[in-house]
């Protein structure tokens, strides 16, 4: 096994480094290999572009973070809040609902009408009266904020202020804010303003959340039945996007692939080295993305969703057996993908006949004449003997071609 695997990665770099079986010169070496950079970061940035071409969960359903934040909060003032995120200061930002429609724009997909019908209600709050409201409670916030910030400089620096007056130095030579005698008295004041502060800032939330479009905004937040509706839309294009997202990788790569792989096969028959040579690069360059996204979806598609489910509801938290599962599961898959390779794509017994028809090599496909035992270019030996009437006859095909008896499948 460890042999063959050998002479496969012998072949492999051997096709990799040589035009018609001859060494490639350093310059040319490196050169190919910028090449091949080159155009993996394109792949890579084509499969990054395809795979953004259909609507993402969140552009899909855009209110729903939003939405589930709003419903998992505990604090009193939660609906002011989310007033609040309705009320941008810019006023030349497009609508809520013309940012979650520009999503559609160059991609497949519809974003949710349930997230729309959300983004028409948050836009009929956003008008002059409720934004300067807005402004207005940030401005009072700010100037409690200065304030508390003054008592707690002041506290601060009672002790140093009153040990000033005790010991006798001028007023105008003290560090401090205020003179111990003043401190009480305008902490006093302070707390005035910031308690009247508080008031105004509490008449102008009740005023806010008090308007017709406040209300309707709020209500559609609190409808059950409509936030049921998104978050089991969210979830199940959750579910489906890596699958959407493998698909559209597939459909950029698999084209690439196919053209490499005639391209190759063409100049190979047609003893176009360098273009041989090329072409098996690219092949090489097309696989590679093609496999890290497929292992990228067996960590994070429909496979892994569907193993998580199974195991969340047999073992409960022991998730950690999704790891021996897909232990397991890989290599049994890779198995199966060599398996099948092996035995249907590169078959040697099905490319046999084809070769030999063209007089080509049974194992490496280049040209040799009909009287060549060996090939000149890979040394295979082209005969066995027949075990009927024990005249040479090709390797891989299923019949003597002196006797016509049936060969045995081990020859």
């Amino acid at each position: 096994m460890l042999a063959r695997i050998r002479r496969l990665l012998n072949h492999f770099f051997s096709k990799s480094r040589t035009i018609n079986n001859e060494p490639l010169n350093k310059v040319s070496l490196i050169v190919i290999i910028v090449i091949d950079i080159f155009i993996l970061i394109n792949v890579f940035t084509g499969l990054d572009d395809i795979s953004r071409w259909h609507l993402s969960p969140s552009q899909t359903y855009p209110c729903y973070s939003e939405w589930q934040n709003y419903r998992t909060q505990t604090s009193k003032d939660k609906d002011y809040e989310i007033l609040k995120l309705a009320l941008p200061y810019n006023n030349n930002q497009p609508s809520f609902q013309q940012s979650y429609q520009q999503a559609e724009t160059g991609h497949l997909g519809k974003v949710s009408t349930t997230c729309l019908q959300y983004a028409d209600t948050k836009d009929k709050v956003q008008n002059a009266e409720n934004q300067q409201n807005i402004k207005s409670i940030d401005q009072k916030q700010a100037n409690i904020s200065r304030l508390e910030q003054s008592n707690r400089t002041i506290r601060a620096q009672y002790d140093s202020t009153l040990l000033e007056k005790i010991a006798g130095q001028p007023r105008e030579q003290s560090i401090n804010q205020v003179a111990a005698e003043k401190a009480k008295q305008t902490l006093e004041q302070n707390n005035g303003q910031i308690s009247t502060l508080k008031n105004e800032i509490s008449t102008l939330k009740d005023g806010l959340l008090s308007k017709q479009e406040s209300t309707n905004f709020l209500t559609f937040l609190k409808e059950e039945n409509k936030f049921s509706e998104v978050e089991k839309g969210y979830k199940q294009a959750s579910f489906w996007y890596p699958s959407i997202q493998l698909g559209f990788q597939s459909l950029f790569l698999i084209p690439l692939i196919l053209i490499a792989f005639s391209v190759h096969n063409f100049a190979q028959n047609r003893r176009y080295g360098l273009v041989a040579l090329i072409s098996w690069h690219l092949l090489v360059i097309f696989f590679i993305p093609l496999i890290l996204k497929i292992f990228e979806f067996l960590q994070v598609g429909v496979l892994f969703q569907f193993l998580f489910d199974i195991i969340s509801a047999i073992f409960g938290g022991l998730l950690f057996l999704i790891s021996y599962v897909y232990i397991l599961l890989i290599p049994l898959i890779g198995f199966g993908i060599i398996k099948f390779f092996q035995q249907v794509v590169f078959n040697a017994k099905l490319q046999a006949a084809n070769r030999v028809q063209k007089s080509r090599c049974v194992k490496c496909a280049k040209k040799i004449r009909h009287q060549d035992s060996h090939c000149p270019h890979c040394g295979y030996y082209q005969y066995v003997e027949c075990q009927n009437c024990h005249n040479l006859t090709y390797k891989h095909l299923p019949y003597c071609k002196h006797c016509g008896y049936f060969q045995d499948s081990t020859n």
